[in-house]
């Protein structure tokens, strides 16, 4: 085959740009009049029309396509490619000489003699064109028609419509002004740029049918093999193709007959050149064009992803945020459609495939009783990485998605995927219960967890009052009897919602929403986070991987890390342009967190979040959610290496189910079964599964959580004092100079004097926060008695008679004393003493005679 580099060339620029202007000028005239005789004043207006023509033209980068990696094993793994344009660049060496060959010898065989323009060709043109009256054809080199290309692609990508469409109407129309243009722009070309980088650039831009441009690609589509290795009859067809890319591709073998006619002529042109022997030339011949053709499946798009797929489209939806790819939004997004961008994600595909099949299988796609969605997102805490983001539903999104496929994101905002976030339930109880702890109280103070009304403007909302202008609040407990007094831990194990509205009234609800933001989060709607009461159980709809960095910020002791995808970006050129900056920041005191995280603890091992923990030995630290009606179920927890928050519930209403009750039609989770289990507890099984498979890497295998600071287990709660035998304005007094918010509880049964304080709630001697409600019970006298005498009876005869007084048997003690055996079940003395006023609710003890010598010692059945 000849050597295309020792091919002699002849002068580049045909005399110059101004001895080209005279030829021109005369061919221009020639191409544009029926009669070959021109006159002067034609050729001057030609020369004109050339001159003022840009000669200036960079072959520059064209679009190619991007590439999304993920991890497995440890290793980068490719799961997909994204790009505008099916183009894969490649250089000299990656191309077979035989494409090399096949496109000069069948597109412009004095491509290494001219200077960009073949002048006996424009002759040859200029004659056939005014024999044919028309215009432009023929006479076009390869640098011509790579001018032709570089014009289109930069039309292409131009945002305006109109300035796009104006500009690669200019670059295609058959005008005398075009072909001027490529020409002086080719002669431009040829004396920048070697021939060898004009050949290659050529190949790489060169359109082969639909979306697929260079030889690259082309032959990966066509053939499924690379540039480099193509056969001489590959090579033909594929050179035969850009003649006519729609007509002569091979995607359609209707196309098969018209592809030959052209790659014969071509292996013929290359045979007459002496590129290829008799022998290759016969065998090519004689190649069926169908016994060549291996086409490859479209895998343009995060639909075609070999895995993590909405993953991957959420780093499509993040481009115009992704600062390495550019200084603007609109430079990144363009950066990104000319594409030969290689992003490394931080999706973990071992971890991700767990939880995918935790979800396949606890919440199928192919549920048709109502809509039923479901995630799980994985995030590193002190770093934000994403390790893993999986859905029940598949992604697909193309028109013809079915019930069982969406290209809606649940893990993230509407931004990046088009959902609006799911209510939050309890989950959101831990901004409560950080902000409780901000403002000097305790966990173990003592809060009143029983239903009951609310008035709005009992709450503080300094951001925005006008959020407290609904009627009475009046929350519901998720069990009936977690009502009562109880520690703020154990309002905190058992999620008692009143116990959280009313820890809410004595803070400020916007410092609960600012405590909220410092994690992360934010509406997936993009509308500020509400702040009327009910927010304090979760009202405000948020996206899972949202929550998932906020219980992250706990896992790393109040640091928090925004969420990232992208760890690095490798440009076209083979430069590290790192990936999505590190955002972190100690939102949270360490000690502060470290106390949320000793009670979110005993969530996740005797509280409501006890089924899901995986109980592997690997400290993790929790809180459950659960939206009114059952529809939203969450689960959030963290270690101190990783933080899953899995959501389970309903996408949008189902017609059947709809009641004035119920106006979206939204399915409880709690009254359907779902793969085998109760609805609600399909959020612990995916849980379970997926936290086991991360705690068993030792890359994410958490910790011990610091200890917490005992000033915020006990808090500045104060001491109830006890009031029992005060007359209750005696005893209110006492308590509101305390700080105590004090509620009469009405009159109890007790043998107290009418109207003297029984007890207390929280009684006596317990801690209560500051400001805290306590409840007065005052006696109604009804229990009322005198105790009887019974000194001298038998024990038995003593019992008979307190009882028949209104005691309860079940209230006596005895204190046996020792005595001669005569005296044996005497009682000796009672406690309260025979006479006394007493209560017949009042533990009785009985000192008795046991006939022995030693004091304490029953004398069993001797003394019934």
């Amino acid at each position: 085959m000849a050597n295309p580099s020792k091919r002699p060339g002849l002068s580049r620029a045909v005399g110059g740009f101004v001895g080209f202007s005279v030829i021109a000028g005369i061919l221009v005239t020639a191409m544009v009049t029926p009669a070959l005789a021109v006159s002067t004043q034609a050729v001057t207006g030609a020369i004109s029309i050339f001159d003022d023509l840009p000669d200036y033209l960079t072959i520059g980068e064209q679009a190619q396509q991007n590439v999304v990696y993920a991890t497995r094993g440890g290793q980068p793994v490719e799961i997909a490619r994204i790009y505008d344009q099916n183009r894969q660049e490649v250089g000299a060496s990656e191309v077979s000489t035989y494409l090399k060959d096949a496109a000069v010898d069948g597109e412009d065989r004095r491509f290494y003699d001219h200077g960009g323009v073949d002048v006996p060709s424009v002759v040859r043109a200029a004659i056939g064109n005014a024999a044919h009256n028309e215009i432009t054809s023929g006479s076009s080199t390869l640098d011509m028609q790579l001018v032709k290309n570089i014009l289109v692609q930069q039309a292409l990508q131009i945002d305006n419509p109109k300035k796009r469409k104006a500009a690669y109407t200019a670059a295609i129309d058959d005008t005398l002004q075009r072909k001027l243009k490529e020409m002086k722009l080719a002669i431009g070309l040829d004396k920048r740029y070697t021939k060898q980088q004009i050949l290659l650039a050529y190949l790489n831009i060169t359109g082969f049918g639909g979306n697929t441009y260079g030889v690259q690609s082309a032959a990966q589509q066509y053939f499924s093999v690379d540039a480099k290795d193509v056969t001489v009859a590959q090579a033909a067809s594929l050179i035969a193709i850009v003649q006519q890319p729609n007509q002569q591709n091979l995607g359609d073998p209707k196309l098969y007959p018209a592809n030959k006619v052209r790659r014969d002529q071509i292996l013929t042109d290359m045979y007459e050149e002496k590129d290829i022997t008799k022998a290759q030339f016969d065998e090519a011949m004689a190649t069926p064009i169908a016994s060549e053709v291996k086409l490859s499946q479209t895998n343009n798009g995060c639909l075609y992803a070999a895995d993590a797929k909405f993953a991957c489209d959420y780093v499509r939806q993040l481009v115009p945020t992704l600062t390495a790819l550019g200084a603007t939004a609109a430079e990144r997004s363009e950066n990104w459609a000319t594409g030969g961008y290689k992003v490394y994600t931080s999706i973990d595909l071992d971890q991700q495939d767990v939880a995918q099949k935790a979800i396949d299988a606890d919440a199928p796609a192919t549920e048709t009783r109502f809509a039923l969605g479901a995630v799980a997102d994985a995030i590193q805490p002190g770093t934000g990485r994403i390790l893993v983001m999986a859905q029940n539903k598949q992604f697909d999104n193309t028109p013809q998605a079915t019930s069982a496929a969406t290209s809606v994101n649940y893990s993230t905002d509407h931004q990046f995927g088009n959902s609006i976030g799911f209510p939050t339930g309890s989950t959101y109880k831990i901004f409560t219960l950080t902000d409780w702890l901000q403002n000097g109280h305790g966990l173990n103070d003592i809060v009143n967890g029983s239903v009951r009304t609310f008035q709005q403007s009992s709450f503080t909302a300094s951001c925005d009052p006008s959020q407290l202008q609904g009627p009475p609040y009046t929350p519901k407990n998720d069990a009936g009897d977690e009502g009562g007094s109880m520690s703020v831990l154990n309002a905190t194990v058992n999620s008692v919602n009143a116990a959280f509205v009313g820890m809410a009234q004595k803070l400020d609800l916007c410092d609960i929403r600012d405590d909220a933001e410092a994690m992360g989060v934010h509406r997936a709607d993009g509308a500020p986070l509400k702040v009327d009461p009910s927010t304090v159980l979760g009202t405000n709809e948020i996206a899972p991987l949202t929550m998932a960095g906020a219980i992250a910020t706990i896992g790393a002791n109040g640091l928090y890390c925004a969420p990232t995808i992208v760890d690095k970006i490798v440009g076209p050129t083979g430069k590290n342009l790192g990936g999505q900056p590190k955002n972190c920041s100690q939102t949270i005191s360490p000690d502060i967190a470290s106390t949320v995280a000793y009670a979110l603890a005993a969530v996740m091992s005797r509280g409501t979040g006890a089924a899901g923990s995986p109980h592997d030995g690997i400290p993790i630290v929790g809180k459950t959610g659960t939206s009114d009606g059952a529809y939203q179920n969450w689960l959030i927890a963290t270690t101190t290496k990783v933080s899953l928050a899995v959501w389970v519930g309903n996408i949008e209403g189902t017609a059947r189910l709809r009641t004035a009750k119920n106006p979206q039609g939204d399915q409880s989770l709690r009254t359907i079964t779902i793969a085998g289990t109760n609805g609600s507890n399909t959020k612990f099984n995916i849980f379970r599964v997926t936290m086991k498979s991360l705690n068993s890497n030792p890359d994410y295998k958490g910790g011990a959580f610091p200890s917490p600071n005992t000033q915020y287990l006990k808090g500045s709660g104060v001491t109830v004092p006890n009031v029992t035998g005060q007359q209750l304005g005696q005893a209110t007094t006492l308590l509101e100079g305390l700080n105590f918010d004090v509620t009469n509880g009405g009159p109890v049964a007790s043998g107290l004097p009418v109207g003297q304080v029984v007890r207390t709630s929280p009684a006596a001697g317990t801690s209560a926060s500051l400001g805290a409600s306590i409840t007065v019970y005052t006696s109604d006298g009804t229990l009322a008695t005198t105790m009887p005498s019974i000194v001298g009876m038998s024990r038995s005869d003593a019992v008979k008679a307190l009882v028949a007084d209104g005691f309860s048997a079940s209230d006596v003690s005895y204190n046996w004393v020792s005595s001669s055996p005569a005296t044996i079940c005497k009682v000796t003395m009672s406690d309260p003493a025979g006479g006394s006023s007493t209560s017949t609710d009042t533990a009785v003890t009985l000192s008795v005679n046991n006939g022995t010598g030693t004091n304490g010692t029953d004398p069993g059945a001797l003394c019934p």
